[in-house]
């Protein structure tokens, strides 16, 4: 079952707890490490898992073995991101890695991407996106209760949101050339 929550001051500070420790884990690796997804949209309803993107300059093994070492799960069956509708480019701009924390600790999905590819400006340009436009966030809030509370399979949730997610994007990508909008540091 999918559960959305009401947002929680909390979030914020937990992705920084959460950060600390993968940016000693991974140092260097990682070039920049971001609160991405709905709990990092001040105001936003989500589910109550903190979503973190590690940008790094190259999907590698040894990334994988330091977070495995230090009790990171990596999910091997997530490969790659949802691709929106008439993206250009190979399928490699969309593969990631995808980790958990330790088992016992707060739950968050660690999506590791190259750094510059589309699939990670994307959740940049989404969550910041979702920040300037509080109605479209709240919009976007309603969707996701509803999708929750209706849905007889759980396992659609993702299936069934993504195109809407996908509507959001395009607008946000006219909102980008607009503003001249790049991802803060």
């Amino acid at each position: 079952m999918v559960t959305i929550i009401d947002y929680q001051e909390r979030w914020p500070k937990e992705f920084q707890l959460l950060a600390a420790d993968l940016k000693q884990v991974l140092g260097p690796l990682a070039l920049r490490i971001d609160h991405i997804g709905s709990t990092s949209v001040p105001g936003l309803a989500a589910k109550d898992i903190i979503d973190i993107q590690i940008s790094v300059a190259a999907l590698s093994e040894e990334i994988k073995t330091r977070l495995k070492d230090h009790g990171y799960i990596h999910v091997e069956g997530i490969l790659c991101d949802h691709r929106p509708p008439d993206c250009t480019g190979p399928d490699s701009d969309w593969e990631k890695l995808f980790f958990r924390p330790p088992a016992g600790t707060r739950l968050a999905n660690i999506h590791i991407r190259v750094l510059g590819a589309p699939n990670q400006r994307y959740p940049l340009l989404f969550r910041d996106y979702l920040r300037a436009h509080p109605a479209t966030a709240q919009a976007y809030a309603e969707l996701k209760r509803r999708l929750a509370s209706n849905l007889a399979d759980p396992a659609m949730y993702p299936e069934v949101k993504d195109p809407a997610v996908d509507l959001i994007y395009f607008a946000a990508e006219d909102w980008a050339r607009q503003t001249g909008w790049m991802p803060e540091r």
